[in-house]
């Protein structure tokens, strides 16, 4: 047992201060978060998008029949209901009694519905909801309407701070920890704000301490726990951290390392690929079309993200400043003004196969592929709003369903690329979450030879340090 480390009561239980880290679109499903509530620990069961199954067991396809987007979002919302409650359910039979939690994110769309829906009919199965990506304001209120606990997952002690004061210090025997997520460490979508630079990373030390001042002036006892998510690999790494009066209780949540078990649902590949990645190997982005910056391993999906993005020039309507110039490839019409330099970028582009114009919402236009071309907007077209606001779609499941912008062709439909990734289509070819300390996989000898541990068997070493 690593020095210091002690089990915490969650929910009228005893477990180990570590978290499963919860992983949308079927990455974290009942069976990676039964066993390692079955290990001790807290599992975290994903409710984004998750998967359910039929009669015999089989998994059901998510397939959209809608003639229209809000037809299409009211047939996801009932995969995301039936899905959720699928999956606390076969997680509970793997570790009946034991803490499993379930993760949603605010701003995916159709949130609150889908919690509502999940929550009435798993009573007594679920301990907690965590929930991130935004300000969940009305989480808490959710959570105590049925009985369960509520953990924001946040990345500064402003964010906790504006929560608390508005919503959750109404309720505040139903909040269960604070998920500080660091927006440099972490996999998937990350909370930097505007005033934080994504290229100059802050220790989470001071970060975390400025939390726990700000709870504590809230009247938020120490043995409430702060969950340290993101960067977390060895223990032995974080030994200040535990047992340390300046901090309170602290639990750590892993995100990553479940992913390379037994019972991690992701495709072999996927596994297979995780003991590659080098050091510098995942990319923090800002091309989700959530809006959020999000963390993901470079592979050729992001790169032609990057591409698109590279292949960008601004454009006015009529010939004004330095904009003396028509663009003469790939658009339509004569109203695209641009500067000399421009065009004969533009030009060159479209020498290479680059031969078709895309307008975004910026007065820029981007250059693509004929064929990717298409892809793009026979995907915009067939949005069923997974997301509250998406910026590549231009979805908005309020307001006539419209942000009011432009669809923004640099982006890409993040529910087709995780639901692709999460059940065997090729890794390439779509969008790879992970966190940052993803290349201790290649280093860690836990791994050496090929092997692959079991969730307990992973848990155990944790608890060593290692």
């Amino acid at each position: 047992m690593f020095k210091g480390l002690k089990p915490i009561i969650y929910g009228g239980r005893e477990v180990w201060p570590l978290v499963e880290g919860g992983k949308g679109v079927a990455v974290t499903n009942h069976a990676s978060s039964g066993a390692w509530a079955a290990a001790g620990g807290i599992g975290t069961v994903s409710a984004v998008n998750a998967d359910s199954y039929d009669d015999n067991g089989d998994m059901i396809p998510q397939v959209f029949h809608g003639k229209t987007r809000a037809e299409r979002h009211e047939e996801l919302v009932e995969y995301g209901i039936r899905g959720g409650i699928a999956q606390v359910k076969r997680a509970y039979d793997i570790a009946p009694g034991g803490a499993i939690n379930i993760n949603v994110l605010w701003e995916m769309g159709g949130a609150q519905r889908i919690l509502h829906g999940v929550l009435e009919k798993t009573k007594g199965l679920v301990t907690g909801v965590t929930c991130g990506a935004g300000m969940p304001y009305k989480l808490s209120e959710i959570a105590a309407q049925y009985g369960v606990y509520y953990l924001p997952i946040i990345s500064s002690a402003r964010a906790f701070r504006a929560l608390w004061k508005r919503a959750y210090s109404k309720v505040p025997e139903w909040l269960g920890a604070v998920v500080y997520e660091d927006p440099w460490l972490a996999g998937g979508h990350n909370g930097l704000s505007n005033a934080e630079d994504p290229t100059k990373p802050e220790d989470p030390y001071p970060r975390v301490k400025a939390l726990r001042d700000t709870m504590r002036a809230e009247g938020i006892p120490d043995e409430l726990p702060i969950v340290m998510a993101g960067g977390v690999w060895y223990l032995r790494d974080w030994e200040h951290w535990i047992d340390n009066p300046e901090l309170g209780q602290i639990a750590f949540q892993y995100g990553t390392r479940p992913l390379l078990t037994q019972e991690s649902p992701i495709p072999q590949a996927w596994k297979d690929h995780l003991t590659k990645i080098p050091e510098g190997g995942v990319l923090l982005h800002k091309f989700s079309p959530t809006g959020f910056y999000s963390s993901a391993v470079i592979n050729p999906f992001l790169r032609e993200l990057q591409g698109r993005s590279e292949r960008q020039i601004p454009y006015s309507t009529e010939q004004a400043g330095d904009h003396t110039t028509t663009l003469d490839v790939g658009v339509r019409g004569k109203n695209f003004w641009v500067t000399p330099h421009d065009l004969q970028r533009a030009r060159e582009w479209d020498a290479r196969g680059f031969t078709m114009a895309l307008k975004t919402p910026d007065n820029t236009v981007i250059f693509v592929k004929p064929d990717e071309g298409a892809v793009i907007r026979k995907d915009q077209a067939d949005c069923m709003g997974c997301l509250s606001h998406c910026g590549f779609s231009s979805w908005k499941d309020h307001d006539n369903n419209s942000t009011g912008r432009l669809a923004d062709p640099r982006s890409f439909c993040i529910q087709k690329a995780l639901q692709n990734i999460a059940h065997g289509e090729p890794i390439d070819e779509n969008l790879m979450f992970a966190g940052h300390a993803a290349y201790e996989f290649g280093r860690d000898p836990f791994y050496s030879n090929g092997f692959v541990p079991t969730v307990k068997q992973l848990v155990d070493r944790i608890l060593t340090g290692d």
